[in-house]
């Protein structure tokens, strides 16, 4: 199978993937039409076709918080994006470390903050949930800060865990234990590529970060009960300023779909946020990501960097986020794609199929530059603002 893009990796982590571990990347929340939106919207925005502008040198190459990056797009927090391979989020921090581009750790990971350090040779991004049990919520972020990471990513758009159909009829989420226990070990029988890697190789199975709470012998169920049970609807702004007088590196909030909501990030000092909708994963019928940028631009593009995320599949979706106000993209679903199927290496294959997709799509454009994108006018004016 030849892989040319982003969905040839989708096809491939489809046909090796346990089916209830598909689905769970794959999945929106309810009807998933924020989930289709976020891809379908930013298919609309036409680029300006500008030519004779010498597009002989294009440079890719970004800042971000006083780092050099080599493009604009970096790794998302994907929960338990370590059971797709084996070491998962080890594999991902070191392909996203040798590609030159953040890498972001979820709480709920599969591998610890421990073992992706020692994978990788410099510190990686950190995502925090508010957890109702505030002394593990301190304890985790003291080990994030002992593991050296300097930018703490604060998600704020999981009061409480949405309601995922796809979840509930793999077998992941629904139905009595032992249920699921049979529905997924018949499901994992189906692929012996990933039972070997991953089910038997991958030995011991960890929670990660979770796992010193939940102990080492919990699984999959025991992570979901967690879930429920620890995520705190009572958060309130608040708490956020707390946290962030606690932190010391850079902190972003994610989960931002409202320029209110962007202006209170910007007064408690946040030095950016990440416009997202968490995938089409939470809130069925909020806005996409890309439609929601351009007013959250507006508010507050002097105050903080801003940075998008939710629906992201080619390199020119990225030139039309950049277009658009944003700083920077972060991608999820695509790089978990390429990790489930050829591993490390396939996320790097990502990485560079959107590089070069994004060189081709500023040379046409007319840009040689990520500030060539920002200052001139290359979307279609009638659909700035979409």
């Amino acid at each position: 199978m030849i892989l040319a893009n982003i969905d040839d990796y989708r096809k491939l982590a489809q046909k090796r993937l346990p089916h209830f571990l598909f689905e769970y990347i794959d999945g929106g929340a309810f009807s998933e039409t924020t989930l289709r939106n976020n891809t379908a919207d930013l298919q609309t925005i036409s680029l300006r076709q500008r030519v004779l502008r010498d597009v002989s040198s294009v440079s890719t190459q970004t800042h971000l918080f006083g780092k050099e990056y080599a493009m604009p797009i970096g790794l998302s927090p994907v929960g338990i994006a370590g059971l797709n391979a084996r070491r998962g989020e080890v594999q991902a921090a070191q392909a996203a470390e040798e590609f030159q581009v953040p890498f972001c750790l979820s709480t709920v990971s599969a591998c610890s903050i421990d073992a992706v350090r020692a994978g990788v040779k410099n510190p990686f991004w950190f995502q925090l949930y508010m957890i109702k049990d505030r002394g593990f919520l301190r304890e985790i972020l003291a080990r994030a800060k002992a593991a050296g990471a300097d930018t703490l990513l604060f998600t704020v758009d999981m009061p409480v865990p949405a309601t995922r159909y796809r979840d509930m009829r793999s077998g992941l989420s629904s139905g009595s234990i032992l249920q699921r226990k049979i529905t997924r070990a018949c499901q994992v029988m189906t692929r012996p590529h990933w039972a070997w890697d991953v089910g038997l190789l991958g030995r011991p199975h960890t929670l990660g970060n979770i796992a010193p709470v939940l102990g080492d012998n919990a699984g999959i169920d025991e992570f979901w009960t967690w879930l429920a049970n620890n995520f705190d609807p009572t958060v309130t702004w608040a708490d956020i300023d707390r946290i962030r007088n606690e932190w010391d590196g850079k902190f972003i909030i994610k989960g931002i779909l409202d320029s209110e909501d962007a202006k209170q990030a910007a007064t408690i000092g946040a030095d950016g946020i990440i416009v997202s909708n968490h995938g089409g994963r939470q809130l069925d019928g909020a806005q996409s990501s890309i439609r929601a940028l351009p007013k959250i631009a507006e508010a507050v593009g002097n105050d903080l960097s801003i940075i998008m995320d939710s629906g992201i599949r080619s390199g020119l979706d990225v030139v039309r986020s950049l277009a658009l106000g944003a700083d920077f993209v972060m991608i999820g679903r695509p790089w978990v794609y390429a990790l489930a199927a050829r591993q490390k290496k396939g996320v790097q294959e990502i990485l560079s199929i959107l590089k070069n997709e994004m060189r081709v799509a500023m040379a046409l454009s007319g840009c040689t530059s990520i500030d060539d994108i920002k200052n001139k006018t290359i979307v279609i004016p009638a659909q700035a603002g979409i």
